[in-house]
């Protein structure tokens, strides 16, 4: 698999599709690697005439570690967080945003698109505010302002994220990422037990990182509001959420449109905080139809 230096880091990538057309950047979510993403979305935007760039953020998948770092208390950092007082992150979100514009730079993309699905749209957001030359359209799933206002995920799950139990079994671990993807799931498109099964296998296999996890958390906690600076975006973007999205619920979609000049909001009845496969063709032209052919 290709890696590129970043920003001081070494970052797993994968292409595909023709590298004369306009570039789309895919921007994982928290926990997620490359291969998170459907492979049907990846196949569709490439049939629309796009070349699609993946790839493992930082502390995710094959791409550098940063163990060197320690691991966050987030039990702290989420009461941090809760009470509104500053939290302590090994390192922020600009960062990651930081990561991807460098991913382009060694790929000598001088600009893309960019799609980016929760935390991921959040550093989508951080790099068309750090350089918005670099990108074209924007589309942010199931993502966030960084409001505290906004309503927050639903307490069993908050509580999910900051007190992870400490497994080692390979079975258990998967048990656990299929509980959780079940908590956060959409409730009327369900992956099938064996499908979510096999994509949690997969990426416990290829990399299982549960201290990368907890800095990625740690770095969410610590984003300050970006409401002002999303008010002076300049590119169209598209704005994708679920309504019965349990960890980012559709009120933070709803700001977004509000905010960003021009944003179109698409709501999905019935979409948690996933990517089902039964969603890909409808959201695949959802994406297609916005970043059009340039």
């Amino acid at each position: 698999m290709p890696q590129a230096a970043s920003n001081g880091l070494t970052l797993h990538y994968e292409t595909a599709g023709d590298p004369g057309n306009p570039p789309v950047l895919l921007v994982m979510g928290l926990g997620g690697q490359l291969i998170t993403w459907p492979q049907s979305l990846c196949d569709a935007l490439v049939a629309a005439g796009h070349y699609l760039i993946r790839f493992d953020n930082r502390d995710a998948g094959l791409s550098t570690q940063m163990s060197e770092l320690g691991k966050p208390n987030l039990l702290r950092a989420g009461i941090a967080s809760t009470l509104r007082l500053p939290v302590r992150a090994p390192y922020q979100l600009e960062d990651m945003a930081d990561d991807a514009l460098g991913l382009l730079d060694t790929l000598q993309i001088p600009s893309a698109h960019v799609v980016g699905v929760s935390m991921g749209g959040m550093i989508a957001q951080l790099m068309a505010m750090r350089q918005p030359a670099r990108v074209r359209r924007l589309v942010l799933l199931m993502t966030h302002s960084g409001n505290p206002r906004l309503p927050g995920a639903r307490w069993p799950i908050r509580l999910r994220m900051v007190r992870r139990p400490q497994l080692r079994v390979r079975d258990d671990i998967i048990r656990y990422s299929m509980q959780t993807m079940r908590l956060i799931g959409s409730p009327q498109f369900v992956t099938p037990h064996d499908e979510l099964q096999a994509q949690s296998a997969a990426q416990f296999d290829r990399s299982h990182r549960p201290a990368g996890v907890a800095r990625q958390t740690a770095a969410i906690l610590a984003a300050p509001n970006r409401v002002a600076s999303l008010r002076r975006l300049q590119q169209a973007t598209l704005i994708v959420h679920g309504t019965d999205d349990p960890l980012i619920p559709v009120a933070a979609g709803r700001e977004l449109q509000r905010v960003i000049p021009g944003a179109r909001l698409e709501t999905i009845t019935g979409m948690g905080h996933d990517l089902p496969r039964m969603l890909m063709p409808k959201i695949a032209d959802m994406i297609a139809q916005h970043l059009g052919s340039t």
